[in-house]
């Protein structure tokens, strides 16, 4: 089952918790407001594409007002000298909800124990033609020396341009995919090379949650 099943979606209410908080009054409503937040996502992971920094986005909608907090590595990135790009975001997203919203930037403390930021740190390597066994031994170091139980990651397709895909796997500590109280971060990377897309994925053993 931990092979098919998304680890964060199954440990939602018991380490995990929503990434958007609203409760919508009709069927309508819920489709907007849903499609909104997709684009909403897209807006900001577009914005900052070529660089690892975002590692989570939550919304939170109340009757005239939607707040997004979005979590990075880099906040000096996104909010921009003299903070002019987080006004630029604001602007752009309040186009795409149509109604005002707060954007909060909080910095992620230890940016190695975050998935997200970790395996599309491992895809900007793979575009820039860095060995994939070098990128993930690298990586399984880092993730480690941050204080994680376990980490393992899988990069599949076709690596160093190769003729054909295969999937290749790197591991180091404990990774249970079954323990539900497992604080396990989980996140699909894709990279696009000159041979073709290749997708990284990571998981992160942060610990049990008693």
């Amino acid at each position: 089952m931990g092979q098919k099943v998304n680890p964060i979606s199954m440990r939602v209410q018991a380490t995990k918790n929503w990434t958007s908080k609203w409760f919508a009054s009709s069927k309508k409503e819920y489709a907007n407001w849903l499609a909104t937040d997709i684009k909403i996502r897209k807006a900001i992971e577009k914005r900052f594409e070529t660089r690892a920094v975002i590692d989570k986005i939550e919304i939170e909608r109340s009757a005239n007002q939607v707040v997004v907090n979005v979590w990075t590595s880099k906040a000096g990135v996104v909010i921009g000298r003299g903070g002019s790009g987080v006004q630029e975001l604001k602007a752009e997203l309040e186009k795409i909800a149509g109604q005002p919203i707060r954007l909060n930037i909080e910095e992620v403390k230890r940016p190695d124990l975050a998935a997200k930021i970790v395996s599309e740190n491992i895809a900007r390597q793979l575009e820039r033609r860095i060995n994939f066994r070098r990128a993930a031994k690298q990586t399984l170091q880092n993730v480690m020396s941050a204080g994680a139980k376990g980490v393992r990651i899988q990069i599949s397709g076709r690596l160093n341009g190769a003729e054909k895909t295969r999937v290749e796997k790197f591991s180091e500590g404990s990774v249970p995919l079954h323990t539900i109280r497992a604080n396990i971060d989980y996140n699909l990377a894709v990279a696009k090379t000159p041979a073709g897309t290749i997708g990284v994925k990571v998981w992160i053993n942060k610990g049990e949650r008693r």
